[in-house]
């Protein structure tokens, strides 16, 4: 079990000062029993948008969590330390929470082993340890995926800011045990959002090394995505054989407010590689922290 200090001690950078908060995980519970296969009724493409988020994030948030367990010793600053201790267990939570959507797909017959094994062979495998390596490689590695992972959450925190304000999606009837946790794990990204950034400019990874794995995450990110779609029409029992997922579909979707669309991501996309960006300037924590006082499984938890 991985153990957090209860005291923030000795050195602090005060330039980390964005918007203090104390990250908490919190032991959410979530009860599927009554969870339609389209959550968004009549709305398949909006439904496995979503659904991608369950395929990816259970083997993702551990793979976070393991880099940051390995990168703490290293961080200086006592309060980024508190922050990014924190983060690891708000991450791991996460990776459980949507890995009780994986077993209750796989309670109803649906397959989903031939995808998630894939993305858990990237996370393990394709961006895991490197133990043979010399030690100085070992750490720029180190130092390559803490960047990955700032990339990684500066698109997480984009999608936790859009799910917090999409009114359509309570109009459209979905439903609301699946928008809780969209809504309370978009919530602690958003209250997190600058951690990861905060590590990798603290071990300083450098500006290039910064822009460098943005560039690699952005059509990585956006390459499983739709694959992920894809995968998930393949499998939906409830449509004809040989349905496909259409472009015209998500835009159509994304015009109602029932996903991001390409105007959430195109100017913060284009933020991130400016020299004197913060993922402060994104906007502020107040709502991801109504939204925590309110969510229904965030409340039970107490």
């Amino acid at each position: 079990m991985f153990t957090v200090d209860d005291q923030a001690t000795g050195r602090h950078d005060e330039s980390l000062d964005h918007e203090r908060l104390v990250l908490q995980a919190r032991d959410v519970d979530f009860d599927w029993a009554k969870l339609p296969f389209h959550y968004v009724p009549n709305e398949v493409m909006a439904t496995h948008f979503c659904n991608v988020l369950h395929l990816l994030l259970p083997a993702g948030e551990e793979f976070i969590a393991a880099i940051f367990k390995e990168a703490l010793p290293l961080i200086q600053d006592d309060q980024l330390r508190l922050d990014v201790q924190g983060f690891i267990a708000q991450e791991a939570m996460h990776s459980q929470a949507h890995s009780g959507v994986l077993d209750h797909f796989a309670a109803r017959g649906i397959d989903l082993t031939p995808f998630v094994d894939q993305v858990t062979w990237m996370f393990q495998k394709l961006l895991g340890d490197r133990p043979r390596w010399s030690r100085r490689r070992r750490q720029s590695w180190l130092l390559e995926r803490v960047s990955m992972v700032a990339a990684l959450e500066h698109y997480t925190a984009i999608l936790g800011e859009w799910i917090l304000d999409t009114p359509q999606l309570d109009a459209a009837g979905a439903d609301p045990v699946m928008l809780d946790l969209l809504r309370w794990h978009g919530a602690e990204e958003v209250e997190h959002k600058a951690v990861a950034f905060d590590t990798m400019k603290h071990l300083r990874a450098g500006y290039w090394r910064q822009v460098r794995t943005q560039l690699l995450i952005t059509p990585a990110l956006a390459l499983l995505w739709i694959r992920g779609v894809r995968f998930m029409y393949s499998v939906d029992p409830h449509l004809p054989p040989g349905t496909k997922a259409r472009w015209r579909d998500y835009l159509s979707a994304a015009r109602r407010g029932l996903l991001p669309g390409p105007t959430q991501f195109l100017p913060v996309i284009s933020a991130y590689y400016k020299p004197g960006f913060h993922p402060s300037q994104l906007g502020g924590v107040g709502r991801a922290v109504d939204y925590l006082a309110r969510s229904p499984a965030a409340r039970a938890s107490h």
